[in-house]
This record gives C-alpha cells, structure tokens and sequence, in this order.
C-alpha cells in the first residue's frame, strides 16, 4: 500500500505563506484545490529541461503552464471549463504594463461616468446585453446585479482581447465577495444577513492588485518568451484527451487531476459561468466533468484489478457508475499522454485518495496500475503531506462528499501522492 511510504517533509511545503504561493500572477482568481507553484516548479525542475514541453491535461488555472514559461519551457494545457481556460490564459499573458494602466484609468473614468450620469440609459442597455438567468437573481440583489451589468458590459466593449480578459478575470474574482453567498464557505450556500460589498469599488480594488501582480510577472518573465508567447504558451478549451502536441514531443506531464467527485468544482464556479454565458444548467454543465454517471458505457476495461475491486465493493448504484466512468475517463486520458510523451518522458501525477460509502477509492495505486499497464515503469512515488487546501479538509463518511468539519469524521486529504511515471 502506497500509504506505508514515508512522508518526504520537503514535498510539503509547509513553510510557503499565502504571499509566496500567489507569487506573480498565481494569485489573480481563488481557485478551488489547486497545487501551490512551488510544487509544480520543482517538478518541472528536476524533470525538464530548458525548451522543453510540459503539458498538463487538467490545467485548471493554469498554475503548471506558468510555472513552465516563467522556468524557460513550453507550456501548454487543457480544461474542460471555460472559466478555468480564461483564468490560465491571463495569468501566462504578457501585456504591456504602461498599456495596462492606461486602459485601467480609462475604465474607472468611463465607468464613474456611467454610474453618474445617464444611469438609467446605460443601466437599460447592460441588462439587455448580459445572460437572462434567474440563478444570476437568485445570488445577487438587485442593486448590485445592476451596477455589475454596467461593468460587464464596459468591460466586453473593449478591442484589445488581452486586455479585456484581464478585466474579465478581475470581474469574476470578485463576484462571490459581492454576492450573497457565504464568504467563508466553498458551498454553494447563500447568506441572505450577509455584507454589502460595493461592486465597482470591490472591482478597482481587486484590478489594481492584479496590475502590481502582473508588473512582478513582467519583470521575471524571459523576454524571448514575452515577446514570442504563442511560441511558447498554448491553452485549450478541451478534453484531456485531446492534448493540443504532436506524438512523442512533449517531455513531461505535471497535473492534479480531478478527484471522482470533480462535479463539485462545476458548483463552484457557477457565478463567472453564469455572468459570461457559459451556463445554463448546472446539471447539463457537470456532465463534461470526468466521471460523470450520464455516460453510458459498456464492457470497460478499466486496465486495473483494483479499480474493478473497487467498482464491485460499492455495488449496483450511482456511485459505482461514477466511480467506474471516472477510472475509465482517466485512463483515457492516461493513454493520450503516453501519445504525446517521449520514450523516458514522465508524467507526473499529484493525487489523493478518498472514501465512497466507506469503500476506500484508492486513486493514486489505481493510477499506477493503469500507467503500468499501458507502457509505463514506476520513476518514484513521493508521500506528502498537505498543509493546507482550498477545498474543505473534510468530507461526509458514507457519501464521500464534501462537508462542514462539524458534520464529518473523515479527513478528505490530509496526504496525498506524487507519481512519477517514465515511459518505457
């Protein structure tokens, strides 16, 4: 069992403080279970070299694909939500920092100007514009919905895509703050005492934070990189089993994949879904997720022994479908990176292990097996400890879950695995 190798105290990262793990542009959106940057780096580090093609599979925000540019490689990535593609996009793109301020005090003028002056007008044609949606109602009160309309819409007039994305980034950083969701939950919950925040000043306060953070990024970044990026960057709106690189050109994977339960990342991002039009039902948005239990699918070879003991321990249910269509999912996945890896190209996978219904879904020794059953040898398998997550530390016993601390009795992650897979 992977759980008997000792803990490597160094993987942990445990001195690392907020300000060092949102370093640069790391620290633009508060996104849910990511890996820290230090983490990414050392495995790029002492994997890679120089010029070399990193891809990650489930990018998320992009956290593998800038520590890969800002260490001199190419970065390339996937995601299968749109917020989590925007997000990575502005986070490894350079713009010029003299240009950025400039379209940020046009913004705040033009925007003070709205609100002040031919309110009503402007008022009238943002909310002709921004998606019809009564989850957008159902979290935001009026007032607030108003003035974030007008921002919005401002911010989609702009030419410059760069730029505009930017502002769109900044814009969905603060719409939890500014909506009555619970601030400290990750729970879609709502909290109708909860404080008013003034959108449009939430809005500059965050913008100009992000501006100091991307000066930090300008200034490290190499400037063949900064000034050839498209050379070097490439991130996609797509499945993980569609990875945007030539067969055996890449050296190594670095990701975190989703955990079988990754629906709930669809939860948590439904505010920018639903202010940019990306959602219409929550239901219809979690069936792109791996492991959904919509997928039909018959005479799986799940390339794993232990996987199909899993599948059989959770019997003829839901879950067991979504665990099954999970592990299936990801071996597919597993299969297109030995496509785009070298001979002696590694992946490396950070993953945790969780419970279903009290059955132990043992991610991490499922994962070896395939790897190892598709052409891959074990390199290494790092034990570490994880000091802290963005996702809750805890989940419900028999459902698996996540769940207030008070209502558990199941650490969710309290170590997690770092696999280290050569191909053969």
């Amino acid at each position: 069992m992977l759980k008997e190798i000792e803990i490597a105290k160094s993987w942990s990262f445990s001195e690392k403080t907020t300000k060092d793990t949102s370093y640069i542009t790391h620290g633009y959106y508060t996104y849910p279970a990511k890996f820290i940057p230090q983490l990414a780096q050392r495995l790029i580090v002492e994997n890679s070299n120089n010029g070399d093609i990193i891809i990650d599979p489930f990018s998320g925000s992009g956290t593998t694909v800038l520590e890969s540019i800002v260490n001199h490689r190419i970065g390339k990535g996937t995601d299968i939500n749109e917020i989590a593609t925007l997000i990575a996009k502005v986070k490894t793109t350079p713009i010029n920092p003299i240009l950025l301020s400039k379209e940020f005090t046009n913004l705040y003028f033009d925007i003070t100007n709205r609100l002040n002056r031919q309110y009503d007008y402007y008022l009238k044609e943002a909310l002709a514009k921004i998606p019809k949606n009564e989850r957008i109602d159902y979290w935001f009160k009026n007032e607030t919905k108003n003035k974030l309309a007008i921002l919005l819409t401002k911010i989609l007039e702009n030419q410059n895509n760069d730029i505009r994305d930017f502002f769109l980034v900044s814009f969905a950083q603060i719409l939890k703050t500014c909506s009555i969701w619970m601030q400290k939950s990750v729970k879609p919950t709502r909290d109708l005492k909860k404080k008013d925040y003034e959108p449009i000043k939430t809005f500059f306060e965050q913008t100009k934070k992000m501006i100091k953070k991307h000066a930090e990024f300008d200034k490290i970044l190499n400037n063949e990189i900064k000034q050839n990026i498209d050379n070097y960057r490439e991130i996609k709106c797509q499945d993980a089993r569609n990875l945007p690189c030539e067969d055996e050109k890449a050296t190594l994977i670095v990701t975190s994949p989703p955990y079988v339960t990754s629906y709930e990342y669809a939860d948590l991002h439904q505010l920018p879904l639903l202010w940019f039009g990306y959602l219409n039902k929550l239901s219809e948005f979690r069936k792109k997720f791996m492991g959904s239990a919509y997928k039909e699918r018959k005479n799986i070879d799940l390339q794993s022994n232990l996987a199909s003991e899993i599948v059989t321990k959770l019997g003829n249910n839901k879950k067991s479908k979504e665990v099954k269509n999970y592990f299936a999912d990801m071996l597919e996945t597993w299969i297109e990176t030995k496509r785009v890896l070298k001979k002696g190209g590694r992946a490396c996978i950070v993953i945790g292990n969780t419970q279903f219904n009290g059955v132990e879904i043992l991610n991490a020794e499922v994962f070896k097996e395939q790897f190892e059953n598709i052409g891959f040898k074990t390199h290494k398998i790092i034990h570490r400890e994880i000091p802290s997550k963005m996702l809750p530390s805890t989940r419900d016993a028999e459902t698996g879950r996540f769940a207030k601390t008070s209502n558990t009795d199941k650490l969710a992650y309290p170590t997690e695995y770092i696999l280290i897979m050569e191909k053969l």
